[in-house]
């Protein structure tokens, strides 16, 4: 979940309340979020820089809130006290308005086709009279940070750039160009640049480098500039310096280019709600008229109000309580979801969906709204009125076995992480190319370079451990019951979870003969017989045959054969794989795919 930090005193300024700490946690828990942390500017700097960085840093106190990973309008202190006001009955929703200039003559964003080679979406809106404080200044920046990381996957989906107005002159334009026929000056740089030379200057920028291969291996780079080709940004990696906002700025120009239609058009509404209750008409926006060039128009933001249809009796089903329809209408007027009784016979209820709750796309979420306003904790405990047994699945059954078993043989348990790095699966165990790294599911927007891929083999979780774990006395034992994950065409999501047992003898001999001893264990205890390769119970027991694998010492590998099927590997490993888990002393290994045990 997304985390926002606020100034307690400037919090409780806007609600025009003061809370004690236990009362505020207490405001967040009814309302669905969390205060997480309470701290200070000084204490966060001292954290993350070290003392000598925090010298001047202020003492106020800090309140550190998490944020539900949907609910972009609480991503900034704005929609938070606003959020909370209406909570508290302090005030109603506010009225969001489409406003069209006073002359009638809108500002437009015509966007070329080269665009679609690269971020094919653009929409703008306009922000007048604008009073900027340097806390709202603050809380606008961040929240166009918080954007880009949330919705807009790291810059990757949805990119903002914010203008003022009164520096530019419209009509603009959004185009994809040659990166050396794109030539500005950069936000707070004093030298103009070519794109090539901006993405060579970032590349050792601690912020935007992350950034750049979003677009560096693109042929043209995306820029919007405007009647006088002035260059307003070249998202999604910089401003350009000459629109930049500043607290004196009032009239703010936003425009947001994306690869997602339906994301863009959210991240603006947000960004106009929040801010739209600094300017002089409050909580009204000024369109901008977007133009194709395919021939399709649209005005932008859109501000859509919606309405959804729910009925009392089935809200009081589903939650679990006894509520009237009046009563639940009030309840979900509190979570910002305007509502009226329009037949009290049936109870039905008309919901008014404003643009900031982006986050309600079924009646389920209304549900839930409609719960968290109830109180989670009013709702009583009563027994479901079907009555079913539950029972342990074979595979829990069957590990939990196992790993009774295994402790007793003198293993350890160890619980390794799900996700690795692709070299983990890759290069660490020489299998590059090999069906560990191509059937690795990776994750799209992977937290650190460390859990880029859902692992495919135990091995290497236990690998690291046993690094880590050096200095233990040897020999050292390891064993993990586990799932790992594998691509699969034939599976609907396009991956099927596979239950393994993996174990690790790291000795200052491998102990080919201790792994051998453990498999032989856990067949006596799954009650399969050994069979040699011309035994007649070669159909149904299992034996060991030698094999080839890159992970493995060349003539010290063996494969698991049960049932005529392979179910797994066992034997010394490879000298170079050591190496590359920082191991010095030779390891045997096995692993065994469990699935077929109980399928």
């Amino acid at each position: 979940m997304p985390t926002i930090s606020v100034n307690r005193d400037e919090l409780y300024n806007a609600l025009e309340k003061t809370y004690t700490e236990e009362e505020f946690d207490e405001l967040c828990f009814e309302y669905g979020i969390e205060l997480d942390e309470v701290t200070s500017e000084r204490e966060q700097i001292e954290k993350e820089q070290g003392e000598s960085k925090a010298e001047n840093a202020s003492d106020a106190v800090i309140y550190k809130i998490d944020i539900p990973a949907n609910r972009y309008d609480l991503l900034c202190i704005e929609g938070l006290v606003q959020a909370f006001n209406v909570f508290l009955r302090k005030s109603p929703a506010p009225n969001y308005r489409i406003v069209q200039p006073a002359d009638r003559k809108k500002f437009k964003m015509i966007v070329k086709e080269p665009t679609k080679l690269i971020r094919p979406f653009c929409v703008a809106a306009i922000l007048r009279n604008v009073t900027f404080t340097q806390e709202s200044y603050n809380s606008f920046i961040d929240l166009q940070d918080k954007l880009h990381q949330n919705i807009g996957r790291k810059r990757s989906l949805v990119s903002i750039g914010t203008h003022d107005l009164d520096t530019i002159e419209g009509p603009f334009t959004y185009d994809a160009k040659s990166p050396e026929d794109i030539k500005f000056i950069a936000l707070n740089q004093n030298k103009e640049h070519t794109a090539p030379e901006l993405m060579e200057m970032y590349s050792k920028d601690s912020h935007l480098r992350f950034y750049l291969p979003i677009i560096r291996d693109s042929p043209v780079y995306p820029v919007i500039y405007d009647k006088n080709n002035v260059v307003l940004s070249m998202p999604p990696i910089i401003n350009g310096d000459h629109s930049k906002i500043k607290l004196s700025t009032t009239n703010v120009f936003i425009e947001i280019t994306a690869t997602d239609l339906t994301k863009v058009k959210v991240t603006l509404d947000t960004i106009v709600t929040m801010f739209s209750s600094y300017c002089k008409d409050q909580f009204a926006v000024e369109p901008v008229d977007v133009e194709y060039y395919n021939g399709n128009k649209m005005e932008t933001p859109e501000l859509k109000y919606r309405q959804e249809v729910v009925y009392a009796d089935d809200l009081n089903k589903k939650i679990g309580i006894n509520v009237s329809a009046d009563g639940i209408a009030d309840l979900l007027t509190k979570m910002y979801l305007k509502s009226e009784v329009v037949d009290k016979s049936t109870g039905k209820i008309l919901v008014t969906i404003p643009p900031t709750r982006s986050d309600v796309i079924h009646a389920c979420d209304i549900i839930e709204d409609c719960a968290i306003a109830y109180g989670f904790d009013n709702i009583e405990f009563t027994l479901p009125r079907s009555m079913t047994i539950g029972g342990q699945q074979l595979s829990m059954k069957l590990s939990e076995r196992l790993r009774v078993e295994l402790a007793a043989a003198g293993f350890t348990e160890a619980l390794t992480f799900s996700l690795c790095s692709y070299d983990d699966v890759g290069k660490k165990m020489r299998q590059v190319g090999g069906d560990s790294e191509t059937r690795a599911v990776r994750i799209a927007n992977p937290a650190t370079q460390e859990f880029q891929v859902v692992r495919t083999s135990l091995l290497p979780g236990l690998l690291k451990t046993v690094a880590s774990n050096r200095k233990m006395p040897l020999p050292m034992k390891l064993f993990e019951v586990q799932e790992v994950v594998l691509k699969d065409s034939d599976a609907e999501t396009g991956a099927k979870n596979q239950r393994m047992l993996a174990a690790v003898n790291y000795n200052k001999t491998p102990g080919f003969e201790v792994i051998h001893g453990l498999l032989d264990r856990v067949m006596q205890i799954l009650e399969i017989k050994c069979a040699t390769i011309d035994h007649k119970l070669k159909s149904e027991g299992y034996y060991i045959r030698a094999t080839s694998d890159t992970s493995y010492f060349p003539g010290r590998c063996a494969e698991i054969m049960y049932r005529e099927t392979s179910i797994g590997k066992l034997g010394v490993l490879h000298p170079e794989v050591l190496t590359n888990f920082d191991l010095v002393c030779p390891a045997a290994a096995l692993e065994i795919n469990l699935e077929i045990f109980y399928r």
